[in-house]
Formats: C-alpha cells, structure tokens, sequence
C-alpha cells in the first residue's frame, strides 16, 4: 500500500519542487489516521525527516471535493490574516490533493492527558497553553472575518437557526436518542429544541467560526499552537467555539479551569470589542448546549454507524454535561427536554458499556453527519 502510495504523490512532489530527482529513494510514506473525516492522510518523509503531510479526499465525488477546495482557499485566507493554520505546500486541484507543513504528533489533547490537575505548577502549564489557544481563537474569529469570502464554504456559509435544528438537536435526536439508544422521540421537544435555537439565534454571527475547535484540532509544534481541520469554516458566533473548547469532551477540563479561561476571553474580547459580558454568557449558555447536543449526536453516528468506537467512551461525560447545563435556571420552562435529560443520563448509566457491535476505532474530530 505505501508503495503504491508513494507512486501516486511523486509525481506531485516534483512537480511543485518539493522533492529532486535524485532525492526519490530518500522517500518513504506512512498512512495516518483519517480522525472523524472520510479523507485520507499520508505522511511523506525524505531521509527520515517529515517532508510534509498529503490531505486527500476519499473520492472524486462532488461535496468531498468542495470540502477539499475549502480547505485550500479558506486556509489560504485564514493564512493571509495571521492564523496559525499549516502552510499550505501544494494543490492538485483536479484530484483535490492538498500538501501541508507536518506539524508532527503532538496535540493539545497529548498535554491534557499528561496534566496532573491536583498540581498547582502542572495545572498551570496547562492553563498558559490553553491561554495561548484563546489568544489565537480571538484572532481567527477577528481576523479570519476580514476578507472571508462565503463562496468558499463547502457545508454552509452561515451558523444559524436552521443549522441548529437540522445539524445538532435534530443529529441528536437521531443518533443518539433514537438510533442508539431505540427510544421514541417525546411529544413537544423538538418545539423545545426549536425555542432554544431561536434565542442562540439572537447571537451576532458575523465572526469566523470553526466549528470544532477542540483539543483534537489544535496543534502544538515548537511550544506554539497551530489550528488544523478549519475547512468547516463559516459565519458564526463568538460563543460557540469557545463553547466547543471549554466543554470538550476530550479535555474534560475541571470546572474551575473553565471558569479562568472564560475569564480570559471575556477579557480579551473586551480590549477588542464592545462587549457586554452577561449577555456574552447568556449566549454562551445557549450555544455551549448547541454544541454538546451535536457532539453527543456525532459520537452516537461515529460509533455505532461508522464503527469507529474510540468515540464510544466519550458518549456518557458528554450525556452528564447535557444534564447538568439545563439545571441552568435559563433553561427552567424547557421540561420536556429537562425529563429527557434524566432518561438518557439513567440509561447511559445504566449501560455500563456501550457496546457497538462493529470494528473500527479511528480517533478524530466530531463534525461527520452535523
């Protein structure tokens, strides 16, 4: 498979100079986990040093190759305006294959696992890491709006309230409730659902926003951070990818941590913009439950239909934070979602292990399906 591999990418290292002639027995390739996505990754190394990274789409069909031009203009963009994302090499437009800067093997989520929280000093390295990812979240969500062309988005152009209902309570609904889980769908909380998307809706979506922005997508090379899988970019609100950082479910950062962090963007934020902090963290509130609906949605399709069951021990954490956000007096009157809350949080718990009886295993990004 690797030589076939390397077969198809020579022709495309010397064509964009990336490699001499009289360099090709120095190369060697090694295939990538492919995260939540369908695409294809490749290593290339040259003499034992990484090269650069080959992003492929797993077919010619018409929405993998818009996702793959997504990622070569929006990347190009974002790149533009200061973002730390990959360079970006190369692009065989025709084929859809991207070449990127390998910025190796450690993300943020390598930190978290390695942190001792009941350390003050370990805790706290942790924390200036995640400082320096709110700094740069600020500049994407600032900066990538400037110039942000709505053509390039692959999915859609625009974070909003049918976005909400179709791609995050609805994939819950679906995936989880449904599918997973087998139970019938309650009368009246879709018009729940319905009514917390229309208040989330209010909140201004005229920034850049990623959409995962967790800690499987954030990069550390040379102490810095570096931003990957952004080609799901488009108009949205502040809130939610910081919603998407602070309640990841990979992280599962302590509460108090979260707390300073969000501390610090509202800090920040108000250096930049004119910001009123209570109706920021009402916003919050609304699109931190947006988002923990689809990533408990994408966890349930990951797992049980593509088979790829490292999402399967994340789907009980994710169920808790569901719970514990509606005992948010803001989400008081929602009492038909509030009861459905209490069932999936007893059922989960009651399955000790969830068990999806199909083979994968594949880690990544939680987007598939929403």
């Amino acid at each position: 498979m690797e030589d076939t591999l390397l077969a198809t990418l020579i022709p495309v290292l010397l064509r964009h100079r990336l490699v001499a002639e009289g360099e090709l027995e120095l190369l060697s390739v090694t295939p990538l986990a492919a995260d939540g996505s369908t695409r294809r990754f490749v290593r290339i190394v040259k003499n034992a040093v990484p090269l650069c990274l080959a992003v492929m789409p797993a077919s010619a069909s018409a929405r993998e190759m818009a996702e793959a031009a997504a990622a070569w203009q929006i990347g190009r963009h974002l790149q533009g305006r200061g973002v730390p994302v990959p360079d970006l090499l190369a692009r065989e437009e025709e084929s859809g294959l991207i070449l990127f800067e390998d910025l190796g093997d450690t993300r943020l989520h390598d930190l978290v696992l390695a942190t001792d929280f009941s350390d003050a000093r370990d805790r706290g390295s942790l924390l200036a890491v995640y400082r320096q990812v709110i700094d740069q979240l600020a500049v994407m969500q600032i900066e990538g709006a400037a110039g942000f062309d709505e053509r390039w988005c692959w999915d859609t152009p625009r974070y909003d309230r049918r976005l909400m209902v179709e791609r995050e309570s609805g994939y819950f609904l679906r995936s989880f409730w449904r599918d997973l889980l087998g139970m019938e769908i309650p009368a009246g909380v879709e018009g729940e659902f319905a009514a917390i998307a229309e208040l989330a809706a209010a909140a201004p979506c005229d920034f850049f926003l990623h959409r995962d922005f967790q800690c499987r997508n954030i990069m550390i090379k040379d102490g810095l951070v570096r931003i990957i899988d952004y080609q799901g970019g488009r108009w949205g609100p502040l809130a939610y990818d910081l919603a998407s950082l602070l309640i990841d479910p990979y992280a599962a950062l302590p509460e108090e941590c979260c707390s300073q962090l969000f501390r610090y963007y509202t800090d920040i934020m108000g250096n930049r913009l004119k910001t009123d902090v209570d109706v920021f963290r009402r916003h919050y509130a609304l699109l931190a439950l947006q988002r923990n609906l689809q990533i408990i949605g994408a966890f349930a399709f990951l797992s049980q239909v593509r088979g790829k069951t490292f999402f399967t021990c994340y789907i009980r954490p994710a169920v808790h934070q569901f719970h514990a956000r509606l005992q948010e007096p803001l989400f008081a009157a929602m009492g038909r979602l509030r009861t459905m809350a209490e069932q999936a949080l007893a059922l989960v718990d009651d399955i000790r292990d969830i068990r999806i009886s199909l083979q994968g295993g594949a880690a990544g990004g939680v987007k598939e399906g929403g």
